[in-house]
């Protein structure tokens, strides 16, 4: 049966797939995955090798290489979860690549209601990273997840061992060192330069702009922060810093 799940996503063109049962799905700030399918037993992971956009100085090449991925992951998604419905009548529900995910005070829009890299830890499709991300065994740090939970009672596939070369290079080239701590990346500080046009800097725009004198308004409202955070405003999460999944040497083309 694994076998026959795992065929279907190799075909759509997805990089590797691996199986996790809930047993083994240990993610410590993510809600429980029975609080979201009460039915849930297991997840079948998908991973996506990060294309070389991610090398680019241009944000918007940078950004739009994670945006294809999205698009085509969603497209996985549908169409595994249709398949596992239609071949083993099973109960379904996609997570997906990035967003949406809540979106508080609480969380900072930082925590996924399912973490896709312990998921992928626990269907042995790599192992954590000094920089927190999962590393493959083929497509290294340059690696992202969906996955679907299902009712069906799938065994996990077997751990991954670990793979990070412990070179540091990820925690020097942060350019907000972010990763100084091990085992812990500082949310704020790696925001400010992946995401710097998210909510903070939303709520910073329009405070000022709500207390500034119509002058410096219309100067506001030309400027390029505006422009930017207009854009961001309709495509969602732009993310504009990807230097630790770029910088690890497990990274890059493989064969």
């Amino acid at each position: 049966m694994q076998e026959k799940i795992k065929k279907f996503i190799l075909d759509m063109g997805v990089d590797d797939a691996g199986i996790a049962s809930i047993e083994d799905y240990n993610s410590p700030n993510s809600p429980q995955l029975q609080s979201l399918f009460p039915d849930v037993r297991s997840l079948v992971v998908m991973a996506y090798n990060e294309l070389d956009n991610c090398e680019s100085n241009n944000p918007q090449i940078a950004f739009n290489g994670r945006l294809d991925i999205m698009e085509f992951a969603r497209s996985c998604n549908y169409k595994l979860a249709r398949f596992l419905k239609k071949e083993f009548n099973a109960k379904v529900m996609t997570v997906p690549l990035s967003y949406p995910l809540e979106m508080s005070y609480k969380t900072k829009g930082c925590i996924g209601d399912v973490s896709l890299r312990h998921a992928a830890s626990a269907a042995g499709l790599g192992s954590f990273g000094r920089h927190n991300l999962i590393i493959h065994p083929k497509l290294g740090s340059r690696v992202v997840f969906s996955a679907v939970m299902t009712d069906m009672d799938l065994p996990s596939d077997h751990p991954a061992e670990h793979l990070c070369a412990d070179c540091n290079l990820c925690v020097d080239n942060c350019p907000g060192n972010a990763l100084e701590a091990e085992g812990k990346t500082h949310l704020g500080r790696c925001l400010k330069n992946s995401q710097p046009y998210g909510i903070g800097s939303n709520i910073g725009f329009w405070t000022k702009l709500v207390d500034s004198p119509p002058e410096e308004q219309k100067k506001m409202l030309s400027g390029e922060e505006y422009w930017k955070l207009y854009q961001s405003g309709f495509i969602g999460f732009q993310y504009f810093c990807f230097k630790c999944m770029a910088s690890c040497p497990l990274g890059g083309h493989h064969e």
